[in-house]
């Protein structure tokens, strides 16, 4: 019998070695539990405590609580001791060992917890303070560059579609518009990016009703532009019945696009401009500034956005109406070759110098200086439009067109 009162007790709590770590002046509680065999034979089950391998003494910090259930065949014993350790001092700490029976015992290591420390959480904190910053600077400064990226790539092609234009441009006929529209809009959205436009410089909805020319211009456009200048706002309809002429437009067209400019001399509280911003939901509305000159402005990149998805086709060496008839106007060589060391004939253009103003040849070696002659290139050409602050245009800024006609069409 006594080898079977020898058998190793099971231990239930711990199930192993444990290292705690409560904090000063905070109570541990260690649980020893065990099944051991119990017998006639055997004796009193028992549980020791131990500290740093010395018997635990009786102090006033610690609490101890035992208790014990026999099975019902008497043959376990279930000994259960509690120990409340009162953590008030450093020496309150140590290494507690829970020796059954002198016969297998389990550690608990005790070890002093420093104080909490937030550097962990704090450097988290600015990480994700730092991440958010970089992603709303990015949002700043890539948005309509992303947005163009994914118009680009997955945009939508208005192709086939029966229109012959990227966009009406409706604008007044005032010479500030005009330069606006033919010098600025015109030459940047059609040469540089490859839309094609419609202006017209006629009264967009004349007593608020389209007339049947604008729906027969609109139907032939994909969106429509209207420049909203002081001139074109001095319009009888944008002062008093704006609101139908703009619910004539939604119907008409697809989300149109306003351009008004920063600084107009007219009130910013115009009716409507506030109907406008009271709508953004339904159209578009971009403001001119003066650094939006600048072809990578943010303006130019919201236009783009608002207007149909262009696709790039392979770039023809020229004109295939020039090529094949031979042409050698200089107003209708698109990127056209030259014989090496060439130039073309100035008698083929009248006006050689351009329409706007004195300069040199485009094409070909720079020519002499003129003569010092009493007649100047370009006297008598009075112009429609101030174009001193424009600087000097080259041909593509013409605003002539020639028709090409051969022998057969007549």
């Amino acid at each position: 019998m006594a080898g079977v009162c020898d058998r190793a007790p099971d231990f239930l709590s711990p199930s192993g070695n444990q290292v705690l770590g409560p904090a000063l002046g905070s109570v541990a509680s260690l649980n020893c539990t065990a099944w051991v065999v119990s017998g006639p034979h055997c004796p009193l089950p028992s549980v020791q405590w131990l500290k740093d391998g010395l018997p635990l003494n009786n102090g006033s910090h610690y609490d101890l609580h035992e208790a014990s259930w026999v099975k019902a065949n008497l043959s376990e014993v279930l000994v259960s001791s509690v120990l409340g350790i009162n953590l008030t001092s450093a020496e309150d700490y140590g290494a507690f060992t829970c020796s059954v029976q002198n016969v297998s015992s389990f550690s608990f290591i005790l070890w002093r917890a420093g104080p909490v420390s937030h550097v962990a959480a704090v450097l988290a904190s600015l990480l994700v303070l730092l991440v958010l910053l970089l992603a709303a600077l990015f949002y700043v400064k890539c948005r309509l560059n992303v947005l163009l990226w994914y118009q680009d790539t997955y945009g939508e092609v208005e192709v086939n579609d029966g229109k012959l234009y990227d966009a009406y441009v409706s604008y007044s006929d005032s010479p500030e518009d005009r330069k606006f529209v033919n010098f600025i809009l015109k030459p940047q959205l059609e040469r540089r990016r490859g839309y094609k436009l419609f202006l017209d410089d006629r009264d967009l909805l004349p007593r608020a009703e389209p007339s049947a020319d604008l729906l027969v211009n609109l139907s032939r456009c994909r969106r429509l532009i209207v420049v909203l200048s002081d001139a074109f706002l001095g319009r009888a309809w944008c002062s008093h019945s704006f609101r139908e002429g703009l619910c004539r437009l939604l119907e008409l067209t697809r989300r149109p696009i306003f351009i008004t400019f920063e600084g107009q001399r007219r009130d910013p509280a115009h009716p409507a401009l506030h109907l406008l911003r009271q709508h953004r939901h339904l159209v578009t509305l971009l403001r001119w500034k003066p650094g939006s000159v600048t072809p990578s402005s943010d303006f130019w990149k919201e236009l783009q956005l608002a207007l149909p998805r262009k696709v790039q086709y392979r770039a023809m060496e020229g004109d295939p109406q020039t090529r094949l008839q031979d042409d050698k106007d200089p107003m209708l060589v698109v990127q056209g070759r030259l014989p090496e060391g060439g130039t073309l004939d100035p008698e083929l253009d009248p006006d050689p110098e351009g329409d706007l103003g004195v300069r040199g040849p485009v094409f070909g070696k720079p020519s002499a200086p003129p003569c010092a002659s009493g007649v100047s290139l370009g006297e008598g050409r009075g112009s429609e439009v101030d174009v001193s602050d424009l600087g000097s245009r080259n041909y593509s800024a013409r605003t002539d067109f020639y028709c090409l006609v051969s022998k057969d069409d007549m």
